[in-house]
């Protein structure tokens, strides 16, 4: 899995007065869980674009005044109207501690619904996964070279190693849809 370096500061004021303060200098206050004692912290907001604004899921390794931790992009909170980064939350990662995190889906194959002219729709771009820090995968492959038209690919199905996927099995995460052209086709062959 790939990993980003990423430079933190200690905060001193940990109140909203603080917290707005910082983010008006273009830092975002970050608080680091799962360690001996809770870190409050901040970071320069353009650091984030390697790990949060991107597609790839990733480890962070946070260098806060000389002291390097491991750790995972717990949650992320946005300002609901300008999408302005509010507030992270870090987890630190323990080698024998599982650790849940959100991993990108990505399709494997060619599949026989879209040669004969289905659409490929992904119903979800992250699964929720559950695994030691060690077997984090980069990404969950879905084999897409069997799926016909009108049919999905269910979470059940999905083969993992060494990881839980925690979504409910029933959930579809792509579907073959099938045009509308193809539909007045069929339509058409059967009068």
């Amino acid at each position: 899995m790939k990993q980003v370096e990423i430079i933190g500061y200690s905060r001193a004021n940990l109140g909203k007065k603080g917290s707005k303060d910082l983010r008006l200098d273009s830092n975002v206050p970050c608080v680091l869980y799962g360690g001996e004692k809770q870190l409050h912290f901040h970071v320069p907001m353009f650091l984030f674009r390697d790990i949060i604004y991107t597609g790839e899921a990733c480890t962070v390794l946070l260098n806060l005044e000389g002291k390097q931790y491991k750790c995972v992009v717990q949650e992320a909170q946005f300002h609901p109207v300008n999408e302005m980064l509010l507030h992270v939350d870090f987890l630190a990662l323990s080698d024998n501690k599982p650790v849940k995190m959100n991993i990108p889906v990505k399709f494997e194959g060619t599949s026989p619904g879209v040669i004969k002219g289905g659409k490929l729709v992904q119903k979800v771009s992250k699964l929720t996964v559950k695994a030691l820090p060690k077997d984090l995968p980069d990404y969950i492959t879905v084999d897409i070279s069997n799926l016909e038209l009108a049919k999905s690919v269910k979470v059940g199905e999905i083969k993992t190693n060494n990881f839980t996927i925690l979504n409910a099995k029933s959930i579809p995460v792509c579907t073959i849809t099938i045009p509308r052209s193809l539909k007045q086709e069929e339509a058409a062959a059967k009068k």
